[in-house]
């Protein structure tokens, strides 16, 4: 008698398919982050040289107006894409587990006192009515300062953007408990019901047009809530719907105690016999060289390097007080503990 074992496979079929199609989303999504990784670090090496010299332009005094017009649009329009690239490779460093905070102790009210200066420009080309509403004592975070004023900037950005001309945009900051509260709201297009609980998504965005100026690349309202989330805050989004408006409320952890105060500190703001000395070292030579005129302009000896290897040769023999470099080289550990080092970008 010949027996026939007979199997379905089907099932297990379906899994491997499965597991091997998961596989290959996940890897898709690995080259993906390395593709934006690197596309955001390759347009960040031509921007800074080019940012470097708009601000030497800045600093010429006999410029006609014809100039000062062209160099201004030149200075908006770049300082608009150096944005859109830092937030990509910020982007990059938070999904990678690569970004490192730098907390202190701050004052909330000075970094939204920053904050709004650095958005003042759009507000007024777009003739927005900002009102700002800050307590009169200090609120004491532990926060990395400069991500914190990143994260109200793009706030701001967003209600910016989503705001026509003339509309209103509110921003207040207030303790509340044991929080720091801040509040963004704005009399824009508002945000729908199916898009409100995705809007911190990465790459979310209202549906507009491609010609609108202030776009974005819908990473911004991602990054707000990746940076409130490393400082254990929350980010909560509310709309009424489409052209009511919308209101963004972010909740820090204050400090229980006040602060000890700080020692003052000695600044780089004007050369001295102790800090006169800089060495610039970046591996793009038109980088280098445009930080090291701006420098030069401010009264200070510089030198450039544009290699790991002639930076350490010049820190041997130029003996700089200060040294400045965009360059991630392990053979930096070899510099003497006495020298002053300040890296410009990561």
């Amino acid at each position: 008698m010949i027996q026939c074992n007979i199997r379905d496979v089907t099932e297990r079929s379906q899994l491997e398919r499965a597991a091997a199609q998961a596989e290959a989303l996940a890897d898709l999504h690995r080259r993906k982050d390395e593709f934006l990784a690197m596309l955001s670090h390759e347009l960040r090496n031509p921007l800074t040289p080019i940012l470097n010299a708009v601000h030497l332009l800045s600093l010429q005094r006999d410029e006609n107006p014809i100039q000062h017009q062209a160099r201004t649009v030149i200075e908006r329009q770049v300082g608009q894409l150096a944005h859109l690239v830092d937030d990509l490779l910020d982007i990059s460093r938070i999904t990678s587990g690569r970004i490192r905070l730098h907390q202190e102790d701050v004052d909330a009210r000075r970094i939204v006192e920053r904050a709004v200066e650095a958005v003042r420009s759009l507000i007024e080309q777009r003739k927005h009515e900002l009102t700002v509403s800050l307590p009169s004592d200090p609120i004491w975070l532990r926060a990395d300062a400069t991500r914190i004023e990143q994260m109200v900037v793009n706030l701001l950005n967003n209600a910016a953007k989503y705001t026509d001309e003339g509309g209103k945009i509110w921003l207040s900051l207030q303790r509340e408990a044991d929080f720091a509260v801040l509040r963004v709201r704005d009399s824009g297009v508002g945000i729908a019901p199916d898009l409100l609980p995705n809007i911190f998504d990465l790459f979310t965005q209202a549906n507009r047009t491609l010609d609108r100026a202030q776009g974005g690349l819908g990473i911004g309202l991602t990054l707000v809530k990746k940076i409130v989330e490393l400082h254990r805050g929350s980010v909560e989004a509310k709309s009424a719907g489409i052209g009511e408006g919308s209101e963004f409320t972010v909740k820090l952890p204050v400090l229980v105690s006040q602060p000890l105060p700080k020692s003052k500190r000695s600044t780089a703001a004007e050369p001295s016999s102790q800090t006169s000395r800089v060495l610039v070292v970046d591996d793009k030579i038109d980088a280098a060289e445009t930080v090291a005129m701006t420098l030069r302009l401010s009264g200070y000896d510089v030198q450039a390097a544009y290699s790991g290897l002639a930076a350490l040769t010049a820190v041997e023999e130029y003996q700089p007080s200060i040294v400045i470099w965009t360059l991630d080289c392990p053979k930096w550990t070899a510099m003497k503990s006495h020298d002053v080092c300040d890296s410009a970008h990561n």
